[in-house]
């Protein structure tokens, strides 16, 4: 996989998931112990690290991911209605 712009990286996207649930620092420290058990691997199977992408979590569990936005969605006050799409 080439080189991905700023913004669409799995441990960005990391960030921002564990930032809003844990905070900066947590978040921090996460990406950090990924990053030192990516290093672990590559350097021990002497491949190039492949990342996954920004959309990873996404793919992993769309019911989880949705039913955390609607919950999110109702904390600001909106009332949701889903649908599936046809």
């Amino acid at each position: 996989m080439g080189w991905l712009t700023p913004g669409e990286s799995y441990l960005r996207a990391q960030f921002l998931r564990l930032k809003g649930r844990r905070g900066a620092r947590k978040a921090i420290m996460a990406v950090a112990a990924s990053m030192l058990t990516a290093a672990y691997y590559m350097l021990r199977a002497g491949v190039e690290y492949r990342d996954l992408g920004a959309v990873h979590f996404d793919r992993r569990d769309r019911t989880k991911v949705t039913n955390r936005l609607i919950r999110r969605l109702e904390e600001l006050g909106l009332k949701v209605q889903t649908k599936t799409a046809a």
